[in-house]
């Protein structure tokens, strides 16, 4: 493992999320984007709300900064509002990418509590699979909602990306 390899794996990340954005959530009425859903975390926007608090979580444990309440969904109804923060949470994670050294990977970043044990490479493959996670289960919801949505395996990413 090296450090190159997750900024390639994250780069994946970022891309499926922005795609995700572009191409099946923009089109959504405010309604749709707000619709109850009892499936996993709720509405889209809900889904969204939860992915971008859960990387921001992960990612200020691992820079050893304070870790933010989770986000409050109902402060998200406008999606500019979310998308910039959205934005924003993604270049702090990108910064800390940019920095990663391949040593670093080994090291255990929480110094205590349930988290105590964990590596920062297992830490960087779940935020990476738990967004894989999640855009699944939007595209589950989207397809329900009528929106045509599109494949995001990795595959096509490293396709389009050699």
């Amino acid at each position: 493992m090296n450090a190159q390899a997750f900024r390639h794996f994250f780069g994946y990340h970022f891309s499926e999320n922005r795609k995700l954005w572009d191409e099946s959530i923009l089109p959504l009425s405010q309604e749709q984007f707000t619709q109850g859903e009892k499936y996993s975390h709720g509405s889209v926007r809900d889904q969204i709300v939860h992915l971008v608090s859960v990387d921001d979580t992960w990612f200020s444990g691992l820079r050893g900064v304070e870790i933010p309440e989770p986000l409050d969904p109902a402060e998200f109804n406008d999606r500019s509002k979310l998308r910039a923060h959205w934005d924003a949470v993604e270049q702090t994670m990108r910064a800390y990418l940019e920095n990663l050294q391949d040593e670093a990977l080994t090291q255990k970043p929480f110094p205590d509590g349930e988290d105590k044990d964990l590596i920062v490479w297992q830490v960087l493959l779940h935020v990476v699979n738990h967004g894989t996670d999640h855009r699944a289960q939007l595209l589950r919801v989207l397809n329900d909602l009528g929106v045509k949505t599109s494949s995001q395996d990795y595959i096509f990413y490293v396709y389009d990306n050699l």
